[in-house]
């Protein structure tokens, strides 16, 4: 691993891959990017699956791939990464744990960051993180976390929506009970990957490697707060107030266990949470919290696996003074996310929406409708070509890095914000650890 890359081409070193998101990165070419992917890892079950998936992508019948695998195994994976530094992106999604001791020794030797989320699980995790954006200015690289939830399309809308005064007014204070702004996911630990049935390494089970629900899943629903109810605003942290939070475990049989790991007994480091034969994983959390005034909620749950037919689920809510923005996933969407919009007043609501569709909602979802499905409640119907899908999401997300890395500058509120939403995950942590 000798070559390195030129001032104008983007060069990926991709770092112990031990979740299945570092390789939907790969899972498209982009013409920024050099065809050379260099892995460093130490040997495993993770690395195998990660090079079995590029292999996917580079032989599918359908716009394959061509990426070039140089591969390093080892103990020392890290520090060879660090020492020959054959490219200047380093790309992670792994143990949670060891995250954010990547990003800092990245940054250190002046590479830029492109990391699966979450980049810290516990408080000593964003001191590390706070530290690593300071060296990172002044190194002049850019740390970005993938935020592949701002690219789902009723998201979008939901956020459009609300940005439109004669639609949604304005977002209300809101109350703990009635949340301005409320984002609820729910997922499952067997789901399949690319046509194929994810097999989770078991280390994911344990709460000091993967992190606490808490403080997972829900950095994409605090970004999405902040991220739609205050649009490129600087968010500051002394505006952040976490009034409750609290954490409870999904309990898993081995048998269950074994499904999803292949694993028939629980490894000796998951014994802490094994309580009457079963696994305890506290993967599940609620927080409430005001941001800028406003009241929020977010929480996350995770079940074994999805009933035939369904799968992960997300539900969100926006209320304004004119109509409330609804995202619901149930049963009646055929668990397919759908945009609601419920008027709060006799306007004449359907012109009013008519107007907004034609008048700007097509600029950037041409081709989107509406119908009225009850008194002052309205589907909007979005177009297929928009739906492509979560792991699609990684390469919408990929493509702006890219850009942002051609420039060499990242919009002015991403850094505070990341800092501020990982303050928020961090706070909710500690006060749900607090009311044990």
């Amino acid at each position: 691993m000798t070559s390195k890359p030129t001032s104008s081409e983007v060069q990926l070193m991709t770092l112990d891959p031990g979740h299945f998101h570092a390789a939907l990165v790969h899972k498209t070419m982009y013409p920024q990017v050099d065809s050379t992917i260099y892995v460093f890892a130490p040997e495993g079950p993770e690395v195998k699956d990660f090079l079995n998936k590029i292999e996917q992508y580079n032989t599918r019948d359908t716009a394959p791939t061509d990426w070039n695998l140089e591969t390093y195994l080892g103990e020392d994976f890290a520090e060879k990464m660090i020492m020959q530094k054959p490219g200047n992106v380093m790309v992670v999604a792994g143990k949670n744990s060891k995250k954010i001791d990547y990003v800092l020794a990245a940054v250190k030797a002046g590479l830029n960051v492109y990391a699966d989320k979450p980049l810290v699980i516990n408080p000593d995790g964003f001191v590390k993180l706070k530290e690593a954006f300071r060296i990172s200015d002044e190194k002049g690289v850019l740390i970005y976390d993938i935020m592949t939830e701002r690219f789902e399309a009723t998201t979008g809308l939901q956020k459009l929506f609300s940005t439109l005064p004669d639609i949604f007014g304005e977002l209300v204070e809101g109350s703990v009970e009635r949340p301005a702004i409320s984002k609820e996911s729910v997922h499952h630990f067997f789901k399949y990957v690319s046509g194929n049935p994810l097999v989770r390494p078991p280390w994911f089970f344990d709460i000091n490697e993967e992190g606490e629900g808490i403080v997972d899943v829900t950095t994409h629903l605090v970004d999405l707060i902040q991220w739609e109810a205050f649009p490129e605003e600087v968010i500051d942290t002394a505006n952040i107030d976490m009034l409750r939070a609290k954490r409870w475990p999904t309990v898993l049989t081995s048998e269950e266990f074994e499904n999803v790991t292949g694993f028939s007994e629980f490894p000796d480091y998951l014994e802490k949470d094994v309580v009457d034969g079963n696994l305890h994983v506290y993967c599940n959390g609620v927080m409430d919290y005001t941001i800028n005034g406003h009241h929020a909620k977010v929480s996350v749950t995770w079940n074994y696996r999805a009933p035939e037919g369904t799968g992960d689920t997300h539900y969100s809510i926006m209320r304004g003074t004119r109509s409330d923005l609804v995202i619901e996933q149930g049963a009646e969407e055929d668990f397919k996310p759908v945009l609601y919009i419920e008027a709060k007043d006799n306007a004449d609501w359907e012109a009013s929406l008519q107007g907004a569709l034609e008048n700007r909602i097509s600029k950037e979802f041409p081709g989107t409708t509406m119908e009225k499905v009850s008194d002052r409640r309205y589907k909007i119907i979005i177009p297929e070509k928009f739906k492509v899908g979560h792991e699609a999401h990684f390469a919408q997300v990929t493509e702006n890095y890219l850009d942002y890395l051609e420039t060499k500058e990242l919009p002015s509120w991403e850094v505070p914000n990341m800092i501020g939403k990982y303050y928020t995950t961090i706070e909710a942590y500690k006060m749900a650890k607090d009311s044990l």
